[in-house]
């Protein structure tokens, strides 16, 4: 008999170890599996400048009129083109020989690369200062449209007289500078990014080691994102452009980062009561599983919802984010804890989170915030929600009706500078024509119209045969179609006004079926569009996160609460953003897009650290009652939401390194506003609406009645 238990003995002896072998095999495949995904993905991330769209028509709604006058132009001229305008200027005046250099020029340009027509021969200007040549580059493929532009500048600056300058602009030069600008979103904003979250993971864990699991976890959940991304763009099933793509960089890596920051606290958390770093790690990926799905999640359906926008640029931005949240979310819970588990204690050297009997904890700042708001949790909320109001009162003044496309950029680019003197020399519409589609039948009387319209200029029909007038009209599917130059400068609103006021005519011609399209008419469109999703999304994002709380919290006072207070906190911030705008960075506009951008990140994004702290306080008050449950639930999770919130605060921040006004506004408005929402809307506000209602915010959900005395 003690033979048999000797031998029992010794095979539970053996099985231990193999035991805590296996445990290691698991984590060890998972990571190397996530390895290989990033060696093959990485690529992939700096191939998507070359499927980045950013034209007027990536951004352009499907219904509008302007897309259906491009689609008919892409028939005309049996391709879709991006006018080009070169323009030659001595302030002084012309001289001879410039005319002659320019004609010369000329006849260079119209062997440059991408050019798909002929060109303009060159047009002097009446005060004789400045010349233009107009020429057709492809805009089939606006990356290889904007490499051809580059070329073209090249070519139309060497050998000129001394003095005179020529400068490339145009919808084919915007385009140029912009792939430009949004061309260094891979290596400059992803390097200060980068830098930026290391420099906080850094001071927050106070090792070497950990920061860089975790900036690997998020690094990996990029690069996967991005090759996803990159096939659904190039196969066209869906829109990129600069935009979105700077957004995606900031946005994973944020969401990989907050998602971490939860999961690593819980795990050290767990540390301090088990030796076994295995077990540790099994009850902090359940105990974050909940809050860190329904988090990723809520931030994945907000972004959808912006399938439900007229805008591409809208629609485009929702499937591209929840991927990429999506990398951060599949990172996050499987790489992370599997690199964790096989570094163990060792991750966060020098510090040693061990089990000790008398270890006294204490929370900093947050312990005498909990005091404040167990001692006058009235005065509390009424203070804040009075401070956020402030703010609710400046709303009005944001002026988001959009911009001259000289103003989307702030620091100075050829287009703009070209456009600038294109206008002086040139009426101002000059290189960004209206164009009118018709009837052919109807092509005189709405020739006429035109004509007659104030502040249009030299309305033409395209010609069948540009080398004999006499041959007429080019007629495509029984339409022709008409150019005409806008007297005043094609991006601005004068120039919008003349567009609809021409709309007006144009429709009411019977059986013309006439539609206005170009620039001027793409602007307009783009406004009306956006004022259309802001009104729409907006309360769907609402109902759909309200659905997301109330099955989560299982109640339906807190889901409304927490609303609530990240409405205010977002017209707080919005408010602040227009008062900063308009008197201290000297803003000349915003985009039209810009307050449902704002609303959509700070709404999606501002509910995860209600997330995070309610769920703990709904664990918590189970045990301690709805009061001292919430002051603990503040207590433990403050330090490592406050971090959450600063390290997505600087993320969006880094934005403001791409010199365009809607990202650098953007970047303004979710910065201030998670921190605004982390220091107060989480830190005071919610903490203490739920103490003074007290287990109310439960309702009709219950907790458990032996369990909760709270108030």
């Amino acid at each position: 008999m003690a033979h048999q238990t000797g031998n029992f003995t010794g095979t539970l002896e053996l099985g231990e170890p193999r035991r805590k072998a296996r445990r290691w095999v698991l984590p060890a495949l998972l990571v190397l599996l996530w390895l290989i995904v990033g060696g093959v993905t990485n690529p992939f991330l700096g191939k998507l400048s070359e499927v980045s769209k950013n034209d007027p028509g990536s951004f352009l709604p499907a219904s509008a009129e302007s897309t259906a006058v491009q689609e008919l132009q892409e028939r005309f001229a049996q391709n879709r083109l991006m006018p080009t305008v070169v323009v030659f200027e001595r302030p002084s005046g012309l001289t001879p020989a410039d005319t002659a250099a320019i004609t010369a020029k000329a006849a260079e340009l119209a062997k440059a690369p991408g050019l798909d027509g002929q060109i303009t021969p060159p047009i002097p200007s009446d005060d004789r200062k400045a010349a233009q040549v107009i020429m057709p580059v492809s805009g089939v493929d606006p990356f290889k449209a904007g490499e051809a532009v580059k070329e073209i500048r090249v070519l139309a600056k060497a050998g000129l007289p001394d003095g005179l300058s020529a400068l490339v602009t145009g919808p084919g030069g915007y385009n140029a500078d912009f792939a430009e600008v949004f061309g260094g979103i891979d290596g400059m904003l992803l390097l200060v990014t980068t830098a930026v979250v290391a420099l906080i993971l850094i001071m927050v864990y106070r090792s070497p080691l950990l920061p860089l699991i975790v900036l690997i976890s998020a690094g990996l959940a990029l690069c996967s994102a991005s090759a996803v991304i990159y096939f659904l763009a190039r196969d066209g099933l869906l829109t990129l452009n600069g935009q979105t793509q700077g957004i995606l960089l900031i946005l994973v890596f944020g969401a990989a980062t907050d998602y971490a920051l939860l999961l690593v606290a819980r795990y050290r958390e767990e540390l301090m009561r088990t030796k076994s770093t295995w077990q540790a790690m099994r009850v902090a990926l359940r105990a974050s599983l909940e809050p860190i799905g329904a988090s990723g999640g809520t931030v994945i359906l907000g972004m959808l919802c912006m399938l439900f926008s007229e805008l591409t640029s809208n629609r485009s931005l929702g499937p591209v984010a929840s991927i990429g949240i999506a990398g951060a979310l599949l990172s996050s819970l499987i790489f992370l804890p599997s690199a964790l588990v096989l570094v163990g204690r060792a991750a966060f050297w020098p510090a040693e989170p061990v089990p000790r009997k008398h270890r006294k904890v204490t929370h900093g700042i947050f312990d005498h915030i909990a005091r404040l708001v167990r001692k006058r949790p009235r005065w509390t909320w009424l203070l804040t929600s009075l401070v956020l109001l402030v703010g609710v009162a400046f709303v009005p003044s944001l002026k988001a009706s959009g911009t001259s496309q000289q103003a989307l950029f702030l620091n100075e680019v050829e287009a703009v500078t070209g456009q600038n003197v294109l206008t002086a020399h040139f009426p101002g519409g000059t290189g960004s024509p209206v164009i009118i589609t018709a009837k052919s039948e109807s092509a005189p009387q709405v020739l006429a119209a035109v004509k007659a319209t104030d502040g249009v200029l030299d309305p033409l029909p395209t010609p069948a045969d540009p080398g004999n007038p006499a041959a007429g009209p080019k007629i495509v599917d029984g339409m022709v179609e008409i150019s005409a130059t806008l007297r005043d400068a094609a991006d601005s609103p004068a120039a919008v006004s003349v567009v609809d006021k021409l709309r007006n005519t144009l429709h009411a011609i019977p059986g013309a079926q006439a539609k206005v399209g170009g620039q001027t008419a793409q602007q307009s469109d783009m406004l009306v569009a956006a004022t259309h999703d802001r009104d729409l999304i907006i309360p769907i994002v609402l109902v759909m996160i309200f659905a997301i709380l109330a099955l989560l919290l299982r109640a339906l006072v807190a889901p409304l609460l927490l609303i609530a207070t990240v409405v205010l906190s977002f017209g707080a911030t919005v408010g602040v953003g227009a008062l900063l705008f308009n008197d201290v960075f000297d803003f000349p506009g915003a985009d039209p897009a810009i307050p449902l951008y704002a609303f959509v990140f700070l709404v999606a994004l501002g509910i995860d650290y209600n997330i995070f702290l309610m769920t703990r306080a709904r664990e918590e008050a189970s045990l301690l009652g709805t009061e001292r449950g919430t002051l603990d639930a503040l207590k433990v999770t403050g330090g490592v939401i406050t971090s959450a919130g600063v390290v997505l605060a600087s993320t969006f921040a880094a934005l403001s390194v791409i010199p365009v006004l809607f990202l650098a506004q953007i970047a303004f408005l979710v910065a201030f506003g998670v921190l605004l929402d982390t220091f107060i809307v989480r830190s005071l506000l919610v903490p203490a609406l739920v103490v003074d209602i007290g287990k109310f915010i439960w309702w009709p959900g219950r907790l458990s009645r032996k369990r909760d005395t709270g108030a």
